[in-house]
């Protein structure tokens, strides 16, 4: 995988631009030397794979950024699994899937530190994932996201993408 790939003359699809990470990451997309494409929820509704499949149709990203998610505090994730769970599988199978077919260059997907068992030896090392049983309050979410960096792993491995996950582990 090339290490100096450049955002500049790209068209870079941030989907989750007014999230806490998606801010940040929009703030420092726009000091760049390329266009920056981060449409609101109203905008684009990435639980509708039609609406996801024909966004990327029509704009054509060079890289495409998954920083949304359906996210919620300790007693949302408690009383609703299930909707925290499909939902977020939803949007990342959507994403990917539209993203693969408009041969987006690059993407870059946003994990979360709960995937980690809930007694993972500290510091956590990326060998600790899978290992134990998760945070049980918010399991569905955990395991929506250990199921998207599988997605990328398997467009990697299977296409040659240079897909990657990211796992932002202090916000």
């Amino acid at each position: 995988m090339e290490s100096n790939f450049s955002l500049d003359g790209k068209r870079v699809f941030l989907a989750g631009g007014s999230g806490l990470v998606g801010r940040a990451l929009l703030s420092q997309l726009e000091q760049r030397s390329c266009a920056v494409l981060s449409p609101s929820h109203e905008d684009l509704d990435l639980l509708d794979e039609r609406c996801t499949t024909d966004y990327f149709s029509e704009m054509r990203p060079d890289v495409a950024i998954l920083a949304a998610a359906r996210v919620g505090g300790i007693g949302a994730n408690q009383s609703q699994p299930y909707d925290f769970l499909m939902d977020n599988l939803r949007m990342e199978i959507n994403f990917m899937t539209a993203a693969h077919e408009a041969n987006v260059e690059r993407l870059g997907f946003l994990g979360s530190s709960c995937i980690y068992p809930k007694l993972a030896p500290q510091p956590l090392a990326e060998s600790a994932l899978v290992t134990g049983p998760l945070e049980p309050t918010n399991t569905g979410y955990a395991m929506a996201k250990l199921s998207g960096i599988e997605m990328v792993n398997a467009v990697r491995a299977q296409f040659g993408r240079p897909w990657i996950s990211l796992l932002p582990s202090n916000l």
